[in-house]
């Protein structure tokens, strides 16, 4: 899809409104404006910022959606009308990205379009349980408790996410570090060493210094074979990572690598259960619900088992019975999901398996945390030894041969 940026008049107030479209192509941003009964007076394609600064540039970042959905509760509850409700948060919006989609939005719903389909338009910014809780609401007539859930659920998944990234950062930087000395090492350090042996006859390398100074000298002559070969592999990792083959081998890898399994295990139950109780205190239906976690877990193998739960519960099977023996669900979710079915407290259970995982969470990482230090020092000492020893040896062999009178 490619967006257009447009100038067009509405027909029904008069009002000339500039916004963005996603289509096609020129001729069916046309027919979408006439849809939603607006005249064109200019449609042009949208020129897409590239580069790294560019994507900076037009990023929304989830703490901006928050904002935005909190401010939006805020006007609607105090009785304002949903557009000058938009137009109010547009002007306190920085975002030039996000200001250009509540643009849009506003001329859509000016245009006659419920607000959730307006905001279905722009499914890069507001995914699929974004549109179903404002569409739960706006049928209720409760869209501003609606937009106070969302922003509650998407700063817990943030927050949760975060900590995971968090957990994973400390280690990286470490072997990015260690990396950086171990090259340094080999050469600046060992080509002395190296110059030093040259000049003596007969003098022979140990083996150890023999062969990382095989490495550095490939280093210092190919470098540019290795960036190379870093910057293919890593084209071919991401393509590769885009398939259907490589997100559900990198989803399987996520469940059952240690030590991040079991953590990546009760992330995802975090967020079937945050994201399956938001939408069920908003009052959207069951199998609707089911489908909308399944696509916000962002798991291939946790969404399928949600798939295959959801076509049970059509035939009339309990979810919690659907869900029960699942290899990808852990066990007490199903129970639990049992009790509130049992009592009809289903939202309640929900809240509390997802907070009950968002506290694993944090154990986890902490148990990772505690786990990985010890396991980088071992490495970070293994290393250090070998570019010691291959440092060291070759002066203590040349002290052995001055001191034998060699």
């Amino acid at each position: 899809m490619l967006v257009y940026s447009y100038k067009a008049r509405n027909n029904k107030t008069g009002e000339v409104v500039e916004a963005e479209v996603e289509a096609a192509d020129e001729s069916t941003a046309a027919k979408t404006l006439m849809d939603r009964d607006l005249a064109p007076i200019d449609i042009q394609l949208k020129k897409e910022q590239t580069g790294a600064l560019g994507r900076y540039r037009s990023r929304i970042s989830t703490k901006q959606k928050v904002i935005f959905s909190r401010q939006l509760a805020t006007m609607v509850n105090a009785g304002l009308p949903l557009v000058q409700s938009l137009n109010t948060v547009r002007g306190q919006t920085k975002n030039n990205a996000l200001k250009d989609i509540i643009n849009s939005v506003i001329a859509d719903v000016e245009a006659g379009s419920n607000f959730s389909d307006a905001l279905a338009r722009h499914p890069r910014v507001f995914n699929n349980v974004y549109v179903s809780l404002v569409a739960a609401g706006e049928a209720s007539g409760t869209l501003d408790t609606s937009l106070e859930r969302l922003a509650n659920q998407q700063e817990k998944d943030a927050a949760i996410v975060s900590k995971v990234r968090g957990a994973l950062v400390y280690p990286a930087l470490v072997i990015l570090v260690l990396m950086g000395v171990v090259v340094f090492m080999m050469t600046t350090v060992l080509p002395q060493v190296e110059t030093i042996y040259k000049g003596i006859p007969g003098a022979k390398l140990p083996f150890v210094t023999t062969i990382l100074l095989s490495a550095a000298n490939f280093i210092l002559h190919f470098w540019w074979v290795l960036l190379l070969a870093i910057v293919v592999a890593g084209f071919l990792f991401v393509r590769w990572s885009r398939t259907d083959e490589g997100r559900e081998a990198l989803d399987t890898a996520k469940l059952k690598i240690w030590p991040l399994g079991p953590l990546y295990s009760k992330l995802y139950m975090a967020r079937f259960a945050r994201t399956a109780a938001t939408l069920v205190a908003s009052g959207v239906p069951m199998i609707k619900m089911l489908n909308t976690t399944a696509e916000a877990v962002d798991n291939v193998h946790v969404a399928n088992s949600i798939r295959k739960a959801t076509e049970e519960v059509k035939g009339g099977k309990a979810l919690s019975d659907s869900l029960k023996g699942d290899p990808y669900f852990l066990e007490l979710v199903p129970d639990m999901i049992h009790i509130g079915e049992q009592s009809g407290a289903l939202q309640d259970m929900l809240s509390k398996v997802a907070d009950y995982y968002e506290n694993e969470v944090d154990e986890q990482i902490k148990a990772i945390s505690t786990t990985i230090e010890p396991v980088l020092m071992i490495v970070v000492g293994i290393v250090a030894l070998l570019i010691v020893a291959a440092v060291l040896l070759p002066i203590y062999s040349l002290a052995g041969k001055n001191l034998s009178g060699v």
